[in-house]
């Protein structure tokens, strides 16, 4: 039987990103960039809440050693840096600052981001004007409190996930003067990737690649934005199935629930006439058969 996503928050996200389960408290939580704010949804009762940020956030993690906090602390890739996120139950947010980027331009911040299996953040920078089609991104690594650059170049890098062995890097550039997915040999001593090649040129194919997350069986299935679509690659770079969702922007998945077998998708809602896609900006549940991994904490 074909899977089918469902809504499971009408949350009228400008740009949903970044969705990451908690499994100890049974929970998603995600960003809205523009929208400058943290979202959490509980899978007890259904409820949703959000905390501010101070800046645009990209991406987040879940902190090792926040077992004892109530929602958790987060580590986040922001516009001027990387922070250590810690929501409270009155609605306020503890905001300390782990790492500063220098950015080569105005106007820019971190945007896709995960932990690679030994909870080392891999995350890009871009433009926020993407018209400008800039190639002033680079990918960065935080290690500890430090972050190094691992490679420039990119317009809008997106798509980041690990192979189950941790030993394959997937990054993409969701740019429409890119659209490719890359795959690399990573590292795992020294957390860097090596040996960048070409694993699906999603040209030809319906949507541009945005974010992705990957399964137990190495399937690698990544947004199709534009499209309404998400995809799913198996290891040897092969499109095995394509998923509708309710809306033309979905922008990043990841496995979660109580047998890591729902896969989670954010979306976006442009502005302009929203009459075909009322549910654009909401978050979205399907169960595709297959079951994820486990998000590993970030070490800071």
């Amino acid at each position: 039987m074909q899977a089918q996503a469902e809504l499971l928050v009408d949350a009228r996200n400008s740009v949903g990103e970044s969705p990451v389960w908690d499994a100890q408290r049974r929970c998603l939580f995600w960003v809205d960039i523009p929208g400058r704010a943290l979202w959490c949804w509980s899978a007890a009762n259904g409820r949703t809440r959000q905390w501010p940020t101070p800046e645009m956030t990209g991406c987040i993690a879940l902190a090792a050693g926040s077992e004892a906090t109530p929602h958790g602390c987060w580590v986040a890739a922001m516009e001027t840096g990387v922070a250590l996120l810690t929501p409270h139950d009155d609605g306020t947010l503890a905001h300390e600052r782990i790492a500063t980027v220098r950015h080569p331009q105005p106007g820019m911040r971190f945007n896709d981001g995960r932990c690679d299996r030994q909870g080392r953040l891999r995350a890009g920078t871009m433009v926020n004007d993407m018209s400008l089609a800039a190639t002033a991104g680079s990918l960065y690594a935080l290690d500890g409190r430090t972050l190094r650059t691992l490679q420039g170049g990119f317009i809008t890098p997106n798509g980041m996930a690990f192979s189950p062995d941790g030993r394959t890097m997937y990054l993409s550039d969701s740019h429409p003067e890119r659209q490719v997915v890359w795959a690399c040999d990573y590292d795992t001593d020294s957390g860097t990737p090596h040996n960048p090649r070409i694993w699906v040129d999603m040209r030809p194919l319906p949507g541009r690649p945005d974010g992705a997350a990957v399964d137990e069986a190495g399937g690698y299935w990544i947004c199709g934005n534009d499209a309404g679509l998400v995809h799913r690659f198996t290891p040897d770079g092969r499109l095995d199935r394509s998923i509708a969702v309710p809306v033309k922007k979905p922008a990043m998945c990841a496995f979660g629930g109580s047998g890591l077998d729902t896969l989670f998708i954010t979306s976006i809602r442009p502005g302009g006439d929203l009459g075909d896609q009322p549910l654009a900006g909401g978050v979205f549940a399907l169960r595709p058969g297959v079951r994820g991994l486990p998000e590993p904490h970030c070490s800071v």
